[in-house]
């Protein structure tokens, strides 16, 4: 008994912290209509998102375009206001405090658009752009200011002389360095990846995330890396979270889950990834008909209405989100039976 509470305990002391905890996360959008502009339903963009976020972990988000994505990275950092659920940062519920106690858990959340020319002001030097982050949040000097700016430019791999530049002198790969040194001002412990490299080539790709991987383990950050490619999901975080019509399907670290998929979803998804030999015999599942209207998602399980294993069940009974095996999860009455 005494060896058996020491492993307890060993083991509580072991696993990572929980920096960022989701509680049952909605998100829906009215659809208004007719000449008084009633309500007529809601667009489902988040149904029902639970999970937790380890400090110093990258946690990837794949699906389809409209799956929901960006829109929950939104929703956690209050650019987009929840229907239901809660957020806890560092244990502490964040989206019902005031503003004055909610701007230090601000300071600490960040994000990396996909776009970064779209939010930076094409008429304002980038020196200047950066600047407003230490003006608006801290006490320092003009002087101060600067050189803080030269010394995040110098820490994301751009030069003094780039101070003074506008946006459009700088190529896509540099902008978005420069939507990282933004993101990284203020020493945050958590940022929203949102399709961050997916704009960039190939080569680009490459140099920008394995800035990222340095910054992370610089500064023990975390990330919430939304992606479509599956590729550089793989290479880039440590577990996975796929969604499907605004729901989480499965989530399990990256070699548990692309060795072995629960979920007919991610299966099919995974199948899509390319690869480097034409010699190698590869099956494609290709799903039949469209995503569907998220404004009337299906009954049961969202993903019935293209899955190749569907039964009865399936339509009228939506799957629980089940622990299949340590760590990885899926909601799928037939998890873990590969696509024929």
């Amino acid at each position: 008994m005494i060896v058996s509470s020491e492993k307890t305990i060993s083991n509580e002391l072991n696993k990572p912290k929980v920096l960022l905890e989701l509680k049952g996360i909605k998100k829906y959008f009215p659809i208004k209509g007719g000449v008084l502009k009633r309500k007529q339903g809601d667009v489902k963009a988040v149904e029902n998102v639970s999970l937790q976020l380890y400090e110093g972990e990258s946690l990837g988000v794949v699906g389809e375009s409209g799956c929901g994505k960006s829109t929950l990275g939104k929703a956690i950092l209050g650019l987009e206001e929840l229907t239901e659920g809660q957020i806890y940062f560092q244990d502490t519920e964040i989206q019902h405090l005031k503003r004055k106690e909610k701007i230090k858990f601000i300071k600490q959340m960040q994000m990396i658009f996909q776009d970064p020319y779209a939010s930076l002001n094409p008429r304002q030097r980038i020196g200047h752009a950066l600047e407003e982050v230490f003006t608006m949040h801290t006490n320092m000097s003009a002087g101060e200011k600067r050189q803080a700016v030269i010394d995040l430019l110098e820490e994301v791999g751009l030069k003094e002389e780039h101070f003074d530049r506008f946006p459009h002198e700088f190529s896509g790969g540099q902008r978005q360095r420069i939507g990282i040194a933004r993101a990284i001002a203020l020493n945050p412990s958590f940022i929203i990846c949102d399709e961050a490299v997916s704009a960039l080539d190939v080569s680009v790709q490459a140099q920008v995330l394995k800035l990222l991987k340095k910054l992370q383990q610089k500064y023990q950050l975390s990330y919430l890396f939304i992606s479509h490619d599956l590729g550089v999901v793989r290479y880039f975080c440590d577990r996975v979270l796929v969604m499907y019509l605004g729901n989480t399907v499965e989530l399990g670290t990256v070699k548990e889950l692309f060795d072995r998929p629960l979920h007919p979803y991610t299966q099919a998804l995974l199948s899509a990834i390319p690869r480097p030999s034409v010699h190698t015999k590869h099956k494609r599942i290709r799903l039949q008909g469209d995503l569907p209207n998220p404004a009337n998602p299906p009954s049961g399980c969202p993903f019935h209405t293209r899955c190749p294993i569907a039964a009865d069940v399936c339509k009228g009974e939506k799957p629980e989100w089940v622990e299949y095996e340590p760590n990885h999860f899926a909601a799928c009455h037939f998890a873990g039976q590969p696509i024929a």
